[in-house]
């Protein structure tokens, strides 16, 4: 994987490239995002679940 958008596409919300690109959010800070992050990025609810399984993973 070589970024966020290519990660984002992976799980299938390649929608939020773009918001994590303009507050420079990439993969070596992706792992710190917080539920209350993704919210305040404008992630809709199953889409934070998504997100922050897959960041476990």
């Amino acid at each position: 994987m070589t970024g966020i958008a290519e990660w984002l596409a992976s799980i299938g919300l390649s929608e939020y490239a773009e918001r994590f690109r303009e507050n420079a959010i990439d993969l070596s800070v992706v792992r710190d995002l917080t539920e209350q992050d993704l919210k305040d990025l404008g992630v809709l609810l199953g889409h934070r679940r998504k997100m922050l399984r897959a960041i476990v993973e």
